[in-house]
C-alpha cells in the first residue's frame, strides 16, 4: 500500500509542475505577466510594467520586435518608417505640433497628448483607434500614465522626471484632464464635451460665454468637485442655484394655469413687471402670464427644468463621460 500511495504522490507532483510550466508559457506567450495593483513608481521601470502589463500597450504597439505592432506604430527603431525611436522622435513630432498649432511644444508635450489626446496627432498609415487609456477598461491613473512617459523617454530619448512632475502648460491641461477622468470614475472628457453640446445642454446653460441663459453658468461647475455635478445631474431638485428656482403658476380659481398647448406654466420666472409674469418652460419657450389671473406663484421644492428623461437617456459611461468633461471647468 505505501507503494501505491508513494506512485500516487509522484504523480501528484508530476502534474502541478506541468500545469505550472504550461501556466508560465502562456503567460510570456500573451506578452508576460500582468502585474498587480499597487503605487507604481514614476521610472522608466514602472512605466514598463505598465506598458507590458496594466497598460496592455503590447496589444498594439512594438518596441523593436517585442510586442504586436499592428494596429499602432512601433515605439523603436523598425525599417525606413521609423528611423528613430519615440525618445527621440518625439523632439521632431513636438516641432510639428509647434507649428500645426502654434503653441511651444516640447517632446514631453508630444508625449503627454499622445496618452492623453491620441486623435490629435496620427502618424501617416494608420487610424484613429488607440483606446482611451485613463477610461475603462483599461483605466490607468495619473500616475501610471506619468510612468508610461518615463519609459517612453527612454527609448532612445532624455529621461526626464522633473518635467513629467512639473508639466508646462500644455502638458498641465492634458493632466487635467485624465485627473477628471479618475474622479469622475474613469470618464472621457473630450466624449462628454460631444455629449454636452449634441445633448442640447448649451440650449439651457451657458459655458465659456456661449449658450442660453435659462440654467445656471457652468463656466465654473468644476470648482465644486464631483460629487456635487453627480448630484446635480441625477437630482437637480435636490439643490436650486439661487435665482434658478422652479414655480408653477396659479391661477385665481386655485387651478394651475396651462397654456394653448396644453403645457403647465411651470418653470423658471425670468421677468415681471406691473402686468405680466414671463415664465421659461424650457429651452426657448418663454410664456407670459397675465397678472390678472393669477392668484399665485408656487415654489416647487421638488421640481426642475431639467429633463425628467435626462437620467434614463445617459448611459454609465455618458454620465462618467459627461461628469469629466465639467470637472475641466474651472475658469476664473
Amino acid at each position: 500500500m505505501g507503494s501505491a500511495v508513494g506512485k500516487a504522490f509522484i504523480l501528484l507532483i508530476v502534474l502541478v509542475t506541468l500545469f505550472l510550466w504550461v501556466g508560465s508559457a502562456i503567460t510570456k506567450m500573451t506578452g508576460g505577466e500582468k502585474k498587480g495593483g499597487g503605487v507604481v513608481e514614476i521610472t522608466p521601470e514602472g512605466g514598463e510594467s505598465i506598458f507590458w502589463g496594466k497598460g496592455r500597450c503590447y496589444t498594439c504597439h512594438s518596441i523593436g520586435d517585442r510586442g504586436s505592432a499592428v494596429r499602432c506604430p512601433n515605439l523603436s527603431l523598425w525599417g525606413d518608417k521609423f528611423p528613430l525611436p519615440i525618445g527621440q522622435r518625439a523632439a521632431e513630432r513636438a516641432k510639428e505640433r509647434e507649428k500645426a498649432t502654434g503653441l511651444p511644444y516640447t517632446a514631453n508635450d508630444y508625449l503627454i497628448e499622445s496618452l492623453a489626446n491620441p486623435s490629435a496627432y496620427l502618424v501617416e498609415g494608420f487610424k484613429n483607434e488607440m483606446a482611451v487609456v485613463y477610461a475603462p477598461p483599461i483605466s490607468l491613473t495619473l500616475n501610471e500614465i506619468k510612468a508610461v512617459i518615463v519609459y517612453l523617454q527612454s527609448q532612445g530619448g532624455e529621461v526626464n522626471v522633473d518635467a513629467v512632475n512639473n508639466p508646462g502648460e500644455i502638458s498641465k491641461k492634458f493632466f487635467d484632464r485624465i485627473a477628471a477622468a479618475s474622479a469622475a470614475g474613469g470618464g472621457d472628457p473630450a466624449h462628454g464635451e460631444e455629449i454636452f453640446v449634441g445633448g442640447g445642454c448649451a440650449d439651457c446653460h451657458t459655458l465659456d460665454g456661449t449658450g442660453s441663459p435659462f440654467g445656471p453658468d457652468l463656466s465654473k461647475i468644476g470648482l465644486k468637485g464631483a460629487k456635487h455635478i453627480q448630484e446635480s445631474i441625477l437630482q437637480p431638485a435636490a439643490s436650486f442655484t439661487p435665482g434658478y428656482e422652479t414655480y408653477t403658476v396659479i391661477k385665481k380659481d386655485g387651478k394651475e394655469m396651462f397654456n394653448e398647448s396644453g403645457k403647465k406654466y411651470s418653470g423658471l420666472k425670468i421677468k415681471e413687471d406691473n402686468e405680466n409674469i414671463e415664465i421659461a418652460i424650457g429651452a426657448g419657450q418663454i410664456l407670459k402670464a397675465p397678472k390678472s389671473d393669477i392668484k399665485e406663484l408656487v415654489l416647487e421644492k421638488n421640481k426642475s427644468l431639467m429633463p425628467d428623461e435626462l437620467v434614463e437617456v445617459l448611459t454609465v459611461k455618458d454620465f462618467q463621460d459627461v461628469v469629466a468633461f465639467m470637472l475641466l471647468q474651472k475658469k476664473p
